[in-house]
Formats: structure tokens, C-alpha cells, sequence
């Protein structure tokens, strides 16, 4: 195992560090378990074009720190702001509105469109944005222990993070529409039932086995796994079959003009693990 390197995300409330060809970015508001700050948003938008950027980097990994994963909005926040007097000069609606847009833009957005393969490693309870943005990986991996709701029909809110369209592409309209209507909270195996989440591990076994799991990842063809991405999302964002085919097209020449390609051919030829550069 490689040392651990910090990861700037300029903010304690998100924590990260690479290891291992993995990067980690971790909620860090344990005692609101991990309820989401203005601190965290600006820290994906620091750490994620880094994530993206480096070359020795082959998988991300999202989790929380203390047991949760997140509650996504600070509930008690919004009850500290209900409260307060109305100041004169405040922010506008239209303002409010595009300052949400920017935060989906720094969150999902990029963990969406990001050219490595994510994961969610979901300790505990999520909720909310929190589910959110579990659904914005592409991997999601949670312990026993864990229950994920949509929880904003409970607040009288709508939802954000994107949350009804990745849920949506998961699961199909009726059942994204029980999900948020209901606010259903589902246990970690209801949720992998349903294809909320991919796998369940154990709890005594959670921590072992997502690293596991990352890893793996991180030594594999990632020059691969980013074209395997990119298809799947076209695919399932409506593009019809001529337009998809031409594009697999591309990507499988691509990918099979490429280092590891060759890499992987002579190690089967050769009965030995391959050694992969994501080139």
C-alpha cells in the first residue's frame, strides 16, 4: 500500500486523500451527521478538476466520516433560518435559484461527468441531497447497517442534486415517483432489491471491502472503464441505437489501438496479471 497524501479540498467539513490510485473525499460533519455545508459544496469544486486532471488517480470514492453518509440538508439550519427575521435586501428568489443551480453544477454535475469511475461507499444513513448524490456515482457500495430515504416529501420539498433524475435512469418513473412520495426508508437490502444500490457488505466488513472494490478498480484499464462510461450514459440518456453504435465504435478502435490493450493481450498470452496505464 502506498502513504496516504492529502487531498485539498479547502475545508474541514470535506475531508480527502489518495491512496492507493483512489481518491476519497469524506463528508465531515458527523455530529449533523454530515449534513451538507456551503464549505462542502466549494470543496468538491476545489478537489474534483484535480480528481479529473490526474493521471495516477483511477477511482473516486465518496463516503462519510462518524457512521453516517450524509442527511444531505442541514434540517436544523433550515429551522434556524425559518426563525430569523426576514432582512430587507436578501437574497431574491432568482438568486436563491441560481446559487442552487451552481451548487448541482459543483456536485452532481461534475461527480456525473467525471472521467474516472466513482463510488459510494454509504456507512450509515443518507438522506435527502445526501441520497442524492449517492445516485450521482456510478458505484454504489453500503453497509448493513444503512437506511437511505428521499426524505423531502417529509419537509415539504421537492428535491435537489439531481436525485429525481438519477433515480429515474435506476429505477423508472413509477417506482422513482413511490421513492419520493412516499419517502420511503429503505434498508440497505431494500435498496440493492430495488437497484438502488449494487452490493451489500457486512459492517465488520464495510471499510475492507469498498477499499477493496476501489482498488481493484484503480489498477484496472481505466482508459477502458472511461469510454465503458461515456456509452452507458449516452445510452441511457435517450440516444438512439445508430447513434450509440457509431460511438461504440470509435471507443472500441480507440481502446483497442491502446497500451493497455496490448498490455492485456501478452499478460493472457502469458498466464500473469496485467499491469494496466490507463493509455
Amino acid at each position: 500500500m502506498t502513504e496516504r497524501e492529502p487531498l485539498h479540498t479547502g475545508t474541514n467539513d470535506l475531508i480527502g486523500w489518495v491512496e492507493d490510485g483512489v481518491a476519497v473525499l469524506s463528508f465531515n460533519r458527523p455530529e449533523r451527521r454530515n449534513a451538507l455545508s456551503e464549505a462542502m459544496y466549494e470543496g468538491f469544486d476545489d478537489a474534483l478538476p484535480v480528481v479529473a486532471a490526474r493521471s495516477d488517480i483511477g477511482c473516486l470514492v465518496i463516503t462519510g466520516e462518524g457512521g453516517a453518509f450524509c442527511a444531505g440538508g442541514d434540517v436544523k439550519g433550515f429551522v434556524e433560518n425559518n426563525a430569523a427575521p426576514r432582512q430587507a435586501g436578501g437574497p431574491s428568489l432568482e438568486a436563491r435559484i441560481d446559487g442552487l443551480r451552481t451548487r448541482h453544477n459543483q456536485v452532481s454535475l461534475a461527480i456525473h461527468n467525471l472521467p474516472k469511475v466513482t463510488i459510494a461507499a454509504i456507512p450509515g444513513a443518507t438522506a435527502g441531497a445526501g441520497m442524492s448524490i449517492a445516485l450521482s456515482c456510478d458505484l454504489r457500495v453500503a453497509a448493513e447497517r444503512c437506511i437511505i430515504t428521499s426524505a423531502f416529501s417529509k419537509i415539504g420539498a421537492s428535491g435537489d442534486f439531481g436525485g429525481s433524475w438519477f433515480a429515474t435512469q435506476l429505477l423508472g418513473p413509477a417506482r422513482a415517483k413511490q421513492l419520493y412520495f412516499l419517502s420511503e426508508r429503505l434498508t440497505a437490502r431494500d435498496a440493492e432489491r430495488i437497484g438502488l444500490v449494487n452490493q451489500v457488505l457486512a459492517d465488520d466488513a464495510f471499510d475492507a471491502g469498498w477499499r477493496e472494490m476501489a482498488r481493484g478498480i484503480a489498477a484496472g484499464p481505466t482508459m477502458a472503464f472511461r469510454y465503458i462510461k461515456e456509452n452507458i450514459h449516452r445510452a441511457g440518456t435517450g440516444a438512439d441505437l445508430a447513434t450509440c453504435l457509431n460511438a461504440e465504435a470509435t471507443a472500441m478502435v480507440t481502446t483497442m489501438s491502446s497500451a493497455d490493450h496490448r498490455e492485456a493481450a501478452a499478460a493472457f498470452i502469458e498466464k500473469r496479471p496485467a499491469k494496466f496505464i490507463g493509455r
